[in-house]
């Protein structure tokens, strides 16, 4: 008698639990649509946040749901885009591809180190020893750990210890923004050519001793733009991008080539007045 009381006990208990399931199922059930999916499949897969979105999960929703147009992925190739307007059914939209810019160019050969660091070879290690050693407190310290976090192998160490971005490549993760302890990164749209490659706050030309293609302040820059374009902010040109800065004059009269124009080909151009820097060797500490 027992055992069959248990039995049906143990039964009841397992049909109440299923009714309970299938109900809770029901009341709960959230509907999803199964276009998204389908978009996701379109999407790169690169979950590099450069939409706005953690990745490409989250960005096919909102793509469903209207919130934005499928051109805001700027890592797609541009037949996949159309391919995602057209099974959505929305316009194309469009926007401006951002890259990582890096504010220096101090490179070894025109660059100093007035310490010797022995540690853990990382940008983020040396840092904490008294800045890393190098004679401007403000510069690359040339480890690599934005080439290191960079999964889209946009990021190089030239043969001088300096990053370059490969613009094609870059999906404006911001992975190299957070990796570099001196702050030198940061995500630009493409169109920013106008760029001060210096973060140097000291002022005069006893910033050249530490560095050569250092910006000592001298505010050529500023006054020969256009108006309203370029402030000096402690020590250093600050560019206003809502206005007109398509244009290369504020390079042309820099003594240090600090102020560049960026091409994507070419790289960074410095102006007519700016000192030619010739040597393919390590600059070393009290030589030239």
């Amino acid at each position: 008698m027992s055992i069959l009381t248990a039995f049906l006990a143990l039964g009841g208990l397992t049909l109440l639990l299923a009714v309970l399931l299938i109900v809770a199922n029901k009341k709960f059930y959230v509907y999803e649509d199964p276009r998204i999916d389908q978009v996701e499949d379109m999407l790169p897969h690169a979950n590099c946040g450069a939409c706005g979105f953690p990745g490409c999960r989250l960005f096919a929703e909102a793509l469903v749901s209207g919130d934005v147009l499928p051109g805001k992925c700027s890592v797609s190739a541009e037949q996949d885009r159309v391919e995602i307007a057209d099974f959505l059914g929305v316009n194309l939209g469009s926007e401006e591809k951002r890259v990582a810019r890096l504010a220096c160019n101090g490179g070894t050969n025109v660059a100093i180190n007035r310490a010797n660091y022995t540690g853990i070879p990382t940008c983020q290690a040396s840092a904490l020893v008294s800045g890393g050693g190098k004679g401007c407190f403000w510069g690359c310290l040339g480890y690599g750990d934005c080439q290191v976090v960079c999964d889209f192998d946009a990021i190089q160490m030239n043969q001088f210890s300096i990053p370059e971005v490969d613009v094609d490549k870059c999906t404006a993760c911001g992975d190299c923004v957070e990796a570099c302890p001196k702050g030198l990164f940061s995500i630009e749209p493409i169109s920013h050519r106008l760029w001060v490659a210096c973060k140097s706050l000291e002022k005069g030309d006893d910033v050249l001793d530490d560095c050569e293609v250092g910006c000592t302040a001298c505010g050529k820059c500023a006054m020969d733009a256009p108006a309203n374009l370029i402030e000096m902010v402690n020590n250093l040109p600050v560019i206003n991008y809502s206005e007109n800065h398509n244009t290369r004059i504020p390079i042309e009269r820099c003594p240090t080539g600090a102020i560049v124009w960026l091409d994507d080909k070419l790289g960074a151009q410095k102006g007519k007045e700016a000192k030619i820097i010739v040597r393919k060797g390590q600059k070393m500490m009290g030589g030239s």
